[in-house]
């Protein structure tokens, strides 16, 4: 009776059908990505606002004033009184005089006479050039509510963090693609009332559920192209991630051809509706089906996977075995009940934390240097395209562990160099800081393969979705530890990256090396991967088995 790996290898492990899955759950990453890092375009600060003097709109609407004119008339007082006063976020404690001519609006009746002009905090009166080009705008984001722009991220990576553990266990106990294709569902409703939120309540609800479900479309997208391929082609766990990259690539030009906030958050949801008619093109993981003894299915998937791939299966495979192990709900305990479990567990989650919290950091850092916010953009995910291809030629070559570590340690290098580089020479503290940004990248690209290849099948989604939730957590904290430690000195979060960094590619060293070894199927069998001692890359021998007819 074979093996899944056994049928696999003869039904195809990396053929015309796996390609086609491939290519259709990758475009995934480019819809996450977008929903990912869409704050910067959503939430642009305005180029133009003002704060308006009550009654100053009724006496623009009876002289047919345009917003410059008007904007002159309510700064220009504010500026003979006081020049260090923009307008924006205070103006005048008076009220225009109705009975003013339209050529004399400076003719003010308030409560002082004398001396400056009395000035009072602006509260919802603000008038901008470009009403719906932002939420910033939409929703009044500026001045004493700026704080609230950083809420709207941090309720997203928050519906990730959720996500994860919700749509993770989902998934592991109903089914890979019933999930993914929930999840985006999900994501496009979601993302059409974010679109038209009538208040920032309601935008903030549905922006975290939307995060929630964006998580769960990535995160289980993933896992099924990791488990329909061979333990030799696994690397479609990194290529996959390109598109991810792509995503951020494509984001500044949807921007740039969209002038409202709205048109951009519908152009990022649409398309998950689209990825709802891969029910019919994209099936159930056939190893979760084994380990839901649903053989019968399973086997139906791979003959189906051996003729797409122009093979047919051998006429004894007529049934598939399964381990022994008894399926069962998975929770974290199972994810640290034994020694090597645990151990892979607590280091895989502290290196999520650590790339998401480095990577978010440097991006948030490069992005500070001003500049055209589009072109800036679009060269900062350029850079992270060479990450995977790196990793395409030497993960293969030399194993998974070594690249791992040594990237994060490069990233610790590359973030303490550039903190002592000295400020006349900008270019070079640029350029050692995106070579950080490029080795914490491939970091950030690689722990999604480990942490996949270092759990059974009945913990797959479930560990990796917990592990990768200390990622959102991470995102939560990167701005604040970055703005926070800048402001007692500049270059202070990157001795705090560094040191992180270099903590991170010590601890990978301990996990096992995973190169050319079949994803295991049981905690017998992550027991057994290769220590960090051993030698790598050496087949696991099959054990006894039961079948499923």
């Amino acid at each position: 009776m074979p093996s899944f790996d056994e049928v696999l290898k003869e039904a195809g492990e990396f053929g015309r059908f796996q390609k086609r899955v491939f290519f259709l759950l990758s475009q995934t990453g480019i819809t996450f990505s977008s929903l990912f890092a869409s704050v910067v375009f959503l939430g642009r600060a305005p180029d133009n606002f003002w704060c308006r003097i009550p009654g100053a709109a009724e006496l623009s609407d009876r002289c047919g004033w345009t917003l410059e004119e008007e904007r002159n008339f309510t700064v220009l007082p504010l500026h003979l009184g006081n020049e260090s006063v923009s307008g924006e976020c205070e103006r005048l404690d008076v009220t225009w005089d109705a009975s003013a001519g339209c050529t004399s609006p400076l003719v003010l009746r308030g409560n002082h006479s004398a001396g400056s002009p009395p000035l009072a905090p602006c509260h919802h009166s603000w008038v901008y050039a470009q009403p719906h080009s932002s939420i910033v705008s939409e929703y009044d984001l500026v001045c004493g509510n700026a704080w609230m722009l950083d809420l709207s991220q941090a309720i997203l990576n928050l519906g990730f963090l959720v996500g994860a553990f919700i749509l993770g266990y989902a998934a592991d106990r109903y089914g890979r693609i019933l999930i993914y294709l929930l999840s985006c569902l999900g994501v496009g409703i979601c993302g059409i009332i974010v679109a038209f939120s009538p208040n920032f309540t309601v935008f903030l609800i549905f922006r975290f559920l939307q995060g929630m479900f964006g998580k769960g479309t990535w995160m289980t997208c993933y896992v099924i192209v990791t488990e329909i391929v061979g333990s030799d082609q696994r690397i479609v766990g990194i290529v996959i991630q390109i598109f991810f990259t792509l995503g951020i690539i494509i984001l500044p030009g949807i921007a740039y051809l969209i002038p409202t906030w709205q048109g951009i958050q519908l152009a990022i949801s649409l398309p998950n509706f689209l990825f709802l008619l891969y029910y019919w093109v994209v099936p159930e993981s056939p190893r979760w089906l084994l380990t839901r003894k649903k053989g019968e299915k399973a086997l139906k998937i791979m003959r189906n996977i051996a003729k797409h791939n122009g093979k047919f299966l051998s006429p004894h495979y007529s049934e598939i075995t399964i381990s022994n192990e008894e399926v069962s709900n998975p929770s974290f305990l199972d994810l640290v009940r034994t020694p090597q479990m645990r151990r892979n567990t607590l280091i895989l989650m502290y290196a999520w934390f650590t790339s998401a919290l480095i990577y978010q950091g440097l991006v948030m850092r490069l992005g500070i240097i001003g500049g055209n916010l589009y072109l800036d953009f679009f060269i900062s995910g350029a850079v992270e395209l060479p990450a995977a291809f790196l990793i395409i030629v030497t993960i293969d070559r030399i194993g998974r562990r070594l690249p791992f570590a040594m990237s994060n340690i490069v990233a610790s290098v590359a973030c303490l160099i550039t903190a002592f580089l000295p400020e006349d020479i900008p270019w070079l503290k640029t350029t050692v800081a995106t070579l950080g940004r490029l080795s914490i990248t491939i970091a950030f690209e690689i722990v999604y393969l480990v942490n996949s290849e270092l759990y059974p099948t009945t913990l797959r989604n479930f560990g990796v979705s917990l592990c990768s939730s200390l990622c959102d957590l991470g995102g939560i904290i990167a701005p604040f530890l970055l703005f926070r430690l800048a402001a007692i000195w500049l270059e202070l979060p990157l001795i705090i990256f560094s040191i992180l960094a270099a903590v991170c590619g010590l601890l990978v060293l301990l996990l096992p090396e995973t190169k050319g070894i079949s994803l295991p199927e049981t905690l017998e069998d992550v027991e057994q991967l290769p220590s960090h001692f051993g030698k790598c890359g050496k087949k696991r021998k099959h054990r006894d088995t039961n079948s499923y007819i």
